[in-house]
């Protein structure tokens, strides 16, 4: 036990992290295919290890039989006898072969194939150790780049954070520390492949834990959270202590813990969530910093609401290129149509324009005349009156059978899909219209306010005396109306919202 081999190999495991008898096993295998190597024979043959001598000891292994037709595998009584006195017929003896004579060429291969059993060993190690790790937060450090791959040291193995899995907003160099998810272990022909991400929503969530104790102790809970990663971030808290605000125990003093997340994240905005059981408040809650007048259920079961907001409020509610929304409706796992008022009360008057008008069946191009005539008989002049029909009435109308029926009701139905959608088109292309105005009439303001603001720095500037003319500037450009304001606004904005 206590050999110099054994020692060797004791810390050969200990260093690669790999159990001492796999080594001891590619050691044997080693040292069985390096003596068939040197006696160039086919006899059967077995290694063992033996702890006590510190020696690999190689046996050929032979049947004992009454007359010998095969030499290589079998040996004759008398003969096996000479070896173990208690050998007897259909037995087997072992035949010990020296390995003290084996030559340089023999220890190169076994040296090779030690190598190539502790990689493999070794390997395995790995992708056991890191498939249990799946979702876990790791601090690694920068190594090198592949490409547009980067690759960490994770302590035991490599890591590699692919481009698709890292921020927009963030470089690497060699030797930076940063924290990552653990997201995938690959198990490619030349070893496992551990992928880790700066994107995962797990990222985050344990950013949060570790700048808030709430969060570590179990107080405050991160429900779920929603990333667009190098933009913006969604997350929804709930405390199970009625007198601990999950919110404001994220935010922090002065936003101090969120701002600490934010660094890390190189400048990802984030908005804090309340968590909410009822959907309508949830849904309200993760469009902030939009103001939403009303919500309702379109179809439960496939998780679709509709969201009315007053007209100033839909861009923000929408958010740049969709943004707010598309963030929202990650974060509660609900399809989100967002209208504006007048949108909505639009769409109603279509509706019941709709239900009030008049539309002759000349107008569904798919009937041929003799239906419409039979139609027309029958009592029924409108496409909202063919609408009201039910089947069983229409069949009952002499000419038109069940197929008639059928397609009557299909072009029906066409009809007032083809109506909806022009309607639809017609009130997107009004509210694009009203956006435009409102986009328009904003940069309109800001520019006025740009040059009052410019006219009144000129005319404070005109009072001073031209002597004094230059310190009066300086004291302006470091001393702006207002300067001291902007790291907190800043600060708010990036907790609730542009």
């Amino acid at each position: 036990m206590s050999t110099l081999l054994y020692q060797h190999i004791d810390l050969l495991s200990k260093e690669k992290g790999i159990d001492p008898e796999i080594v001891v096993s590619a050691v044997e295998d080693a040292i069985l295919v390096a003596t068939r190597k040197y006696y160039k024979s086919t006899e059967e043959l077995t290694s063992a290890f033996n702890k006590d001598t510190g020696r690999v000891e190689v046996h050929a292994v032979k049947q004992v039989v009454g007359t010998v037709t095969d030499p290589t595998h079998e040996i004759s009584l008398s003969e096996a006898r000479q070896i173990d006195p208690r050998a007897e017929i259909d037995g087997e003896v072992r035949i010990e072969k020296p390995t003290d004579v084996l030559g340089r060429i023999a220890a190169q291969t076994a040296k090779q194939v030690i190598l190539q059993k502790v990689r493999e060993a070794e390997r395995e190690s790995i992708f056991e150790e890191y498939s249990q790790r799946i979702g876990e937060v790791v601090t690694c450090l920068v190594k090198r780049t592949e490409g547009p791959d980067v690759i960490v040291d994770l302590g035991t193995a490599e890591g590699r954070l692919p481009r698709r899995e890292q921020s927009r907003l963030e470089s690497f160099t060699m030797g930076d520390r940063v924290r990552v998810v653990i997201i995938k272990v690959e198990k490619p022909s030349r070893g496992p492949q551990v992928i880790v991400s700066r994107i995962d929503p797990a990222l985050l969530a344990k950013l949060f834990e570790m700048e808030v104790p709430e969060i570590y102790d179990g107080t405050v809970t991160i429900r779920t959270a929603a990333r667009d990663t190098g933009e913006r971030s969604k997350i929804a808290v709930s405390s199970r202590d009625k007198d601990v605000d999950p919110v404001g125990a994220c935010v922090g003093m002065k936003g101090s813990r969120v701002q600490a997340i934010i660094r890390e994240l190189h400048g990802e905005k984030i908005d804090i969530i309340p968590y909410s059981e009822d959907t309508i408040n949830f849904v309200m809650n993760a469009l902030s910093p939009a103001k939403i007048s009303r919500a309702s259920v379109l179809d439960a079961e496939d998780r679709h609401l509709e969201v009315i907001v007053e007209t100033d409020q839909l861009s923000l509610a929408i958010g740049k290129k969709g943004q707010n929304v598309r963030l929202a409706a990650k974060l509660t796992g609900w399809k989100i149509d967002i209208k504006s008022e007048e949108e909505k009360r639009a769409e109603i008057e279509d509706q019941m324009a709709m239900l009030s008008a008049k539309t002759p069946l000349s107008e569904l191009p798919a009937l041929s005349p003799g239906i419409l005539a039979k139609l027309t008989e029958s009592g029924i002049e409108t496409i909202e009156a063919l609408a009201d029909t039910p089947i069983a009435d229409l069949t009952g109308i002499k000419g038109v059978g069940p197929k008639s029926a059928e397609k009557i009701i299909a072009s029906v139905k066409d009809y007032y899909i083809q109506y909806t959608e022009a309607a639809e088109a017609r009130r997107a292309a009004e509210a694009e219209e009203r956006a435009e105005e409102e986009r328009a009439r904003r940069e309109a303001a800001a520019r006025e306010a740009e040059e009052a603001d410019g006219s009144l720095q000129s005319a404070d500037l005109s009072a001073v005396p031209s002597e004094e003319a230059e310190g009066a500037e300086g004291e302006n450009s470091n001393e702006r109306p207002g300067s001291e304001e902007e790291g907190p606004a800043a600060g708010k904005d990036a907790i609730q919202g542009e």
